[in-house]
Protein backbone atom coordinates (compact mmCIF):
# COMPACT_ATOMS: atom_id res chain seq x y z
CA UNK A 1 0.00 0.00 0.00
CA UNK A 2 1.01 3.61 -0.49
CA UNK A 3 0.23 6.63 1.64
CA UNK A 4 -2.24 8.97 -0.04
CA UNK A 5 -2.47 11.62 2.67
CA UNK A 6 -0.83 12.61 5.94
CA UNK A 7 -1.84 15.18 8.52
CA UNK A 8 -0.34 16.96 11.49
CA UNK A 9 -1.89 18.72 14.48
CA UNK A 10 0.26 21.58 15.74
CA UNK A 11 0.30 22.82 19.34
CA UNK A 12 0.58 26.47 20.32
CA UNK A 13 1.84 27.76 23.68
CA UNK A 14 3.43 31.09 24.61
CA UNK A 15 3.28 31.00 28.41
CA UNK A 16 4.04 27.89 30.42
CA UNK A 17 2.62 26.91 33.80
CA UNK A 18 5.37 28.78 35.64
CA UNK A 19 4.64 32.03 33.82
CA UNK A 20 7.72 31.75 31.59
CA UNK A 21 7.49 32.68 27.92
CA UNK A 22 8.13 29.92 25.40
CA UNK A 23 9.62 31.49 22.31
CA UNK A 24 8.79 34.73 20.56
CA UNK A 25 5.58 36.39 21.72
CA UNK A 26 2.93 37.82 19.37
CA UNK A 27 2.98 41.59 18.97
CA UNK A 28 0.07 42.31 21.33
CA UNK A 29 1.81 40.45 24.17
CA UNK A 30 4.69 42.93 24.15
CA UNK A 31 2.23 45.50 25.53
CA UNK A 32 1.98 44.90 29.29
CA UNK A 33 -1.06 47.17 29.51
CA UNK A 34 -2.88 44.94 27.04
CA UNK A 35 -2.00 41.83 29.04
CA UNK A 36 -3.09 43.58 32.23
CA UNK A 37 -6.44 44.36 30.59
CA UNK A 38 -6.84 40.68 29.76
CA UNK A 39 -5.85 39.64 33.27
CA UNK A 40 -8.39 42.06 34.74
CA UNK A 41 -11.08 40.64 32.45
CA UNK A 42 -10.29 37.14 33.69
CA UNK A 43 -10.43 38.30 37.30
CA UNK A 44 -13.72 40.09 36.64
CA UNK A 45 -15.23 36.90 35.22
CA UNK A 46 -14.00 34.85 38.19
CA UNK A 47 -15.42 37.38 40.65
CA UNK A 48 -18.82 37.21 38.96
CA UNK A 49 -18.63 33.42 38.76
CA UNK A 50 -18.08 33.08 42.52
CA UNK A 51 -21.03 35.35 43.30
CA UNK A 52 -23.33 33.57 40.86
CA UNK A 53 -22.64 30.23 42.55
CA UNK A 54 -23.41 31.78 45.93
CA UNK A 55 -26.68 33.18 44.60
CA UNK A 56 -27.69 29.75 43.34
CA UNK A 57 -26.83 28.12 46.66
CA UNK A 58 -29.07 30.59 48.48
CA UNK A 59 -32.01 30.12 46.13
CA UNK A 60 -31.67 33.44 44.30
CA UNK A 61 -30.52 32.02 40.95
CA UNK A 62 -31.37 28.94 38.94
CA UNK A 63 -28.96 26.22 37.85
CA UNK A 64 -25.72 27.90 36.79
CA UNK A 65 -22.69 26.68 34.80
CA UNK A 66 -19.42 27.84 36.46
CA UNK A 67 -16.37 28.76 34.41
CA UNK A 68 -13.64 28.46 37.05
CA UNK A 69 -10.34 27.59 35.37
CA UNK A 70 -11.53 28.36 31.85
CA UNK A 71 -11.22 32.14 31.91
CA UNK A 72 -8.32 32.21 29.44
CA UNK A 73 -10.40 30.49 26.77
CA UNK A 74 -13.09 33.14 27.25
CA UNK A 75 -10.99 36.28 27.37
CA UNK A 76 -8.54 35.16 24.68
CA UNK A 77 -11.41 34.64 22.26
CA UNK A 78 -13.11 37.90 23.19
CA UNK A 79 -9.91 39.87 22.68
CA UNK A 80 -9.33 38.28 19.27
CA UNK A 81 -12.78 38.93 17.82
CA UNK A 82 -13.93 42.13 16.15
CA UNK A 83 -17.15 43.79 17.30
CA UNK A 84 -18.87 43.03 13.99
CA UNK A 85 -18.06 39.31 14.20
CA UNK A 86 -20.75 36.90 15.39
CA UNK A 87 -20.43 34.74 18.49
CA UNK A 88 -22.35 31.51 19.15
CA UNK A 89 -21.85 30.51 22.78
CA UNK A 90 -22.81 27.46 24.80
CA UNK A 91 -23.70 28.17 28.45
CA UNK A 92 -20.43 28.96 30.20
CA UNK A 93 -18.61 31.70 28.29
CA UNK A 94 -19.29 34.73 30.50
CA UNK A 95 -15.78 36.14 30.03
CA UNK A 96 -16.34 36.45 26.29
CA UNK A 97 -19.76 38.00 26.75
CA UNK A 98 -18.44 40.56 29.22
CA UNK A 99 -15.57 41.46 26.88
CA UNK A 100 -18.12 42.02 24.11
CA UNK A 101 -20.22 44.34 26.25
CA UNK A 102 -22.92 42.13 27.75
CA UNK A 103 -24.11 43.38 31.16
CA UNK A 104 -23.74 41.25 34.27
CA UNK A 105 -27.39 41.92 35.10
CA UNK A 106 -28.48 40.34 31.82
CA UNK A 107 -26.50 37.19 32.59
CA UNK A 108 -28.10 36.99 36.03
CA UNK A 109 -31.56 37.51 34.55
CA UNK A 110 -31.07 34.62 32.14
CA UNK A 111 -29.89 32.19 34.81
CA UNK A 112 -32.67 33.46 37.04
CA UNK A 113 -35.19 32.19 34.51
CA UNK A 114 -35.92 35.50 32.81
CA UNK A 115 -35.53 35.26 29.04
CA UNK A 116 -35.13 39.04 28.82
CA UNK A 117 -31.54 38.33 29.81
CA UNK A 118 -31.01 37.03 26.28
CA UNK A 119 -31.89 40.43 24.83
CA UNK A 120 -28.49 41.75 25.77
CA UNK A 121 -26.64 44.84 24.66
CA UNK A 122 -23.07 44.97 23.47
CA UNK A 123 -22.81 42.80 20.38
CA UNK A 124 -26.56 42.43 19.92
CA UNK A 125 -26.01 40.39 16.74
CA UNK A 126 -24.41 37.56 18.76
CA UNK A 127 -26.47 34.45 19.43
CA UNK A 128 -28.17 33.85 22.76
CA UNK A 129 -27.26 31.15 25.30
CA UNK A 130 -27.48 27.64 23.86
CA UNK A 131 -28.15 24.78 26.26
CA UNK A 132 -28.78 22.07 23.58
CA UNK A 133 -25.43 20.43 22.92
CA UNK A 134 -23.59 21.36 19.68
CA UNK A 135 -26.49 23.06 17.89
CA UNK A 136 -24.72 26.41 18.25
CA UNK A 137 -22.07 25.20 15.78
CA UNK A 138 -24.78 25.00 13.11
CA UNK A 139 -25.91 28.53 13.99
CA UNK A 140 -22.37 29.81 13.50
CA UNK A 141 -21.97 27.96 10.20
CA UNK A 142 -25.25 29.46 8.99
CA UNK A 143 -24.18 32.97 9.97
CA UNK A 144 -20.85 32.45 8.20
CA UNK A 145 -22.69 31.30 5.09
CA UNK A 146 -24.68 34.55 5.15
CA UNK A 147 -21.50 36.60 5.55
CA UNK A 148 -19.96 34.88 2.54
CA UNK A 149 -23.05 35.32 0.37
CA UNK A 150 -23.22 39.01 1.28
CA UNK A 151 -19.47 39.41 0.79
CA UNK A 152 -19.16 40.92 4.27
CA UNK A 153 -15.70 40.84 5.92
CA UNK A 154 -17.09 39.24 9.05
CA UNK A 155 -16.52 35.92 10.80
CA UNK A 156 -18.52 33.66 13.07
CA UNK A 157 -17.10 31.78 16.03
CA UNK A 158 -18.76 28.92 17.86
CA UNK A 159 -17.78 27.47 21.20
CA UNK A 160 -18.23 23.78 21.89
CA UNK A 161 -17.12 21.47 24.69
CA UNK A 162 -15.18 18.24 24.36
CA UNK A 163 -18.33 16.16 24.81
CA UNK A 164 -20.13 18.24 22.21
CA UNK A 165 -17.70 17.11 19.52
CA UNK A 166 -19.32 13.66 19.75
CA UNK A 167 -22.62 15.10 18.54
CA UNK A 168 -23.79 14.90 14.96
CA UNK A 169 -24.46 18.63 14.81
CA UNK A 170 -20.74 19.32 15.22
CA UNK A 171 -19.80 17.08 12.30
CA UNK A 172 -22.54 18.57 10.12
CA UNK A 173 -21.35 22.09 10.92
CA UNK A 174 -17.68 21.48 10.18
CA UNK A 175 -18.55 19.54 7.04
CA UNK A 176 -20.62 22.45 5.70
CA UNK A 177 -17.90 24.91 6.72
CA UNK A 178 -15.25 22.90 4.90
CA UNK A 179 -17.30 22.24 1.78
CA UNK A 180 -18.23 25.90 1.40
CA UNK A 181 -15.00 27.36 2.83
CA UNK A 182 -16.96 29.46 5.31
CA UNK A 183 -15.48 32.24 7.47
CA UNK A 184 -16.01 30.46 10.78
CA UNK A 185 -13.90 29.23 13.70
CA UNK A 186 -14.92 26.35 15.94
CA UNK A 187 -13.47 26.75 19.43
CA UNK A 188 -13.39 23.41 21.23
CA UNK A 189 -12.81 23.89 24.96
CA UNK A 190 -11.43 20.56 26.11
CA UNK A 191 -11.93 20.72 29.87
CA UNK A 192 -11.42 16.95 30.17
CA UNK A 193 -14.94 16.12 31.38
CA UNK A 194 -18.35 15.95 29.65
CA UNK A 195 -20.25 16.22 32.93
CA UNK A 196 -19.12 12.92 34.55
CA UNK A 197 -17.69 11.29 31.40
CA UNK A 198 -13.91 11.65 30.95
CA UNK A 199 -12.46 12.49 27.57
CA UNK A 200 -10.96 9.00 27.31
CA UNK A 201 -14.46 7.51 27.19
CA UNK A 202 -15.75 10.14 24.74
CA UNK A 203 -13.53 9.36 21.79
CA UNK A 204 -10.66 7.19 20.59
CA UNK A 205 -9.17 10.17 18.75
CA UNK A 206 -5.75 11.22 19.98
CA UNK A 207 -6.85 14.87 19.76
CA UNK A 208 -10.15 16.63 19.19
CA UNK A 209 -8.46 19.00 16.75
CA UNK A 210 -7.92 16.13 14.32
CA UNK A 211 -11.67 15.76 13.87
CA UNK A 212 -11.38 18.76 11.55
CA UNK A 213 -9.35 16.68 9.10
CA UNK A 214 -12.38 14.64 8.04
CA UNK A 215 -14.07 17.91 7.02
CA UNK A 216 -11.07 19.02 4.98
CA UNK A 217 -10.18 21.91 7.26
CA UNK A 218 -7.19 22.53 9.54
CA UNK A 219 -7.27 21.73 13.24
CA UNK A 220 -4.81 22.97 15.85
CA UNK A 221 -4.34 22.66 19.59
CA UNK A 222 -3.58 25.58 21.90
CA UNK A 223 -2.77 25.70 25.58
CA UNK A 224 -6.17 26.78 26.87
CA UNK A 225 -4.66 27.95 30.16
CA UNK A 226 -2.40 30.38 28.26
CA UNK A 227 -4.49 33.42 27.35
CA UNK A 228 -1.75 34.68 25.03
CA UNK A 229 -1.80 31.45 23.01
CA UNK A 230 -5.59 31.41 22.89
CA UNK A 231 -5.77 34.96 21.58
CA UNK A 232 -2.94 34.42 19.10
CA UNK A 233 -4.43 31.19 17.75
CA UNK A 234 -7.91 32.67 17.38
CA UNK A 235 -6.58 35.88 15.80
CA UNK A 236 -4.70 33.85 13.19
CA UNK A 237 -7.74 31.69 12.45
CA UNK A 238 -10.05 34.70 12.15
CA UNK A 239 -7.61 36.55 9.91
CA UNK A 240 -7.42 33.52 7.63
CA UNK A 241 -11.20 33.18 7.54
CA UNK A 242 -11.70 36.90 6.92
CA UNK A 243 -9.38 36.82 3.92
CA UNK A 244 -11.18 33.89 2.31
CA UNK A 245 -8.99 31.12 3.71
CA UNK A 246 -11.86 29.17 5.21
CA UNK A 247 -12.61 27.65 8.61
CA UNK A 248 -10.45 26.32 11.45
CA UNK A 249 -11.05 24.05 14.42
CA UNK A 250 -9.11 25.06 17.55
CA UNK A 251 -8.87 22.70 20.50
CA UNK A 252 -8.05 24.59 23.70
CA UNK A 253 -6.60 22.30 26.37
CA UNK A 254 -8.02 23.43 29.69
CA UNK A 255 -9.62 22.00 32.84
CA UNK A 256 -12.91 22.49 34.63
CA UNK A 257 -11.91 23.29 38.20
CA UNK A 258 -15.50 23.40 39.45
CA UNK A 259 -18.63 21.31 39.04
CA UNK A 260 -20.17 21.03 35.56
CA UNK A 261 -23.14 23.03 36.85
CA UNK A 262 -24.51 23.79 40.29
CA UNK A 263 -26.67 20.67 39.83
CA UNK A 264 -23.50 18.54 39.65
CA UNK A 265 -21.13 17.12 42.28
CA UNK A 266 -17.79 16.54 40.56
CA UNK A 267 -16.28 14.98 43.70
CA UNK A 268 -18.27 11.84 42.88
CA UNK A 269 -16.26 11.14 39.74
CA UNK A 270 -12.97 13.10 40.03
CA UNK A 271 -10.13 12.56 42.45
CA UNK A 272 -8.84 15.31 44.73
CA UNK A 273 -5.34 14.71 43.37
CA UNK A 274 -6.47 15.34 39.78
CA UNK A 275 -8.12 18.63 40.69
CA UNK A 276 -5.16 19.72 42.83
CA UNK A 277 -2.81 19.09 39.90
CA UNK A 278 -5.04 21.17 37.64
CA UNK A 279 -4.92 24.08 40.09
CA UNK A 280 -1.13 24.14 39.64
CA UNK A 281 -1.48 25.04 35.96
CA UNK A 282 -4.60 27.26 36.05
CA UNK A 283 -4.61 30.28 33.73
CA UNK A 284 -4.67 33.28 36.04
CA UNK A 285 -1.68 32.26 38.15
CA UNK A 286 0.68 32.02 35.18
CA UNK A 287 -0.33 35.38 33.68
CA UNK A 288 -0.06 36.97 37.13
CA UNK A 289 3.55 35.75 37.38
CA UNK A 290 4.43 37.29 34.02
CA UNK A 291 2.83 40.62 34.88
CA UNK A 292 4.55 40.77 38.27
CA UNK A 293 7.88 40.00 36.62
CA UNK A 294 7.30 42.88 34.20
CA UNK A 295 6.36 45.24 37.02
CA UNK A 296 2.85 45.71 35.62
CA UNK A 297 1.04 44.14 38.57
CA UNK A 298 1.51 44.14 42.33
CA UNK A 299 -0.59 43.21 45.34
CA UNK A 300 -2.07 46.70 45.74
CA UNK A 301 -3.20 46.90 42.12
CA UNK A 302 -4.69 43.44 42.22
CA UNK A 303 -6.58 44.25 45.39
CA UNK A 304 -7.90 47.40 43.73
CA UNK A 305 -9.20 45.27 40.86
CA UNK A 306 -10.87 42.87 43.29
CA UNK A 307 -12.56 45.71 45.16
CA UNK A 308 -13.77 47.32 41.93
CA UNK A 309 -15.16 44.08 40.52
CA UNK A 310 -16.82 43.08 43.80
CA UNK A 311 -18.67 46.41 43.80
CA UNK A 312 -19.65 45.99 40.15
CA UNK A 313 -20.96 42.49 40.73
CA UNK A 314 -22.90 43.54 43.83
CA UNK A 315 -24.52 46.41 41.91
CA UNK A 316 -25.55 43.97 39.17
CA UNK A 317 -26.98 41.59 41.76
CA UNK A 318 -29.05 44.32 43.35
CA UNK A 319 -30.38 45.39 39.94
CA UNK A 320 -31.23 41.78 39.12
CA UNK A 321 -33.03 41.20 42.41
CA UNK A 322 -34.96 44.46 42.03
CA UNK A 323 -36.15 43.65 38.49
CA UNK A 324 -39.87 42.83 38.49
CA UNK A 325 -40.47 39.24 37.46
CA UNK A 326 -41.86 38.51 34.03
CA UNK A 327 -45.48 37.47 33.75
CA UNK A 328 -45.93 33.83 32.79
CA UNK A 329 -47.58 35.05 29.57
CA UNK A 330 -44.06 35.78 28.26
CA UNK A 331 -43.52 32.06 27.72
CA UNK A 332 -46.33 32.02 25.16
CA UNK A 333 -46.64 35.48 23.66
CA UNK A 334 -43.76 35.28 21.21
CA UNK A 335 -44.25 31.83 19.70
CA UNK A 336 -47.16 32.34 17.28
CA UNK A 337 -48.98 35.29 15.76
CA UNK A 338 -52.18 33.28 16.25
CA UNK A 339 -51.63 30.82 19.11
CA UNK A 340 -53.35 27.43 18.82
CA UNK A 341 -56.05 26.62 21.41
CA UNK A 342 -53.86 24.20 23.39
CA UNK A 343 -51.30 26.96 24.03
CA UNK A 344 -54.02 29.32 25.17
CA UNK A 345 -55.10 26.64 27.64
CA UNK A 346 -51.52 26.25 28.86
CA UNK A 347 -51.22 30.04 29.25
CA UNK A 348 -54.31 30.07 31.44
CA UNK A 349 -52.97 27.21 33.52
CA UNK A 350 -49.63 28.97 33.98
CA UNK A 351 -51.43 32.08 35.18
CA UNK A 352 -53.28 30.07 37.80
CA UNK A 353 -50.08 28.48 39.04
CA UNK A 354 -48.44 31.91 39.17
CA UNK A 355 -51.24 33.07 41.42
CA UNK A 356 -52.53 35.83 39.19
CA UNK A 357 -56.05 34.49 39.04
CA UNK A 358 -56.57 36.20 35.71
CA UNK A 359 -58.74 34.41 33.15
CA UNK A 360 -57.36 33.43 29.79
CA UNK A 361 -58.05 35.75 26.84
Amino acid sequence: MRTVAEFRVQYLQHLDAQGNTTGELPAFAADSDELLKMYAAMLRARTFDTKAINLQRTGKLGTYAPCLGQEATHVGVGAAMRPEDCLAIVYREIGTLFWRGVRMTDVLLYWGGDERGNDFGGAAHDFAWCVPIATQTLHAAGAAMAFKIRKEPRCALAYIGDGGTSEGSFYEAINLAGAKQLPVVFMVVNNKWAISVPIEEQTAAQTLAQKAIAAGIPGIQVDGNDVIAVRAGVEQALAKARSGGGPTVIEAMSYRLSDHTTADDASRYRSEAEVAAAWEIEPMARLRKLLIARGALDEAREQAFKTEFAREVEAAVQEYLATPKQATDAMFDFLYANPPPYLEAQKAMARRYAGTGRPSH
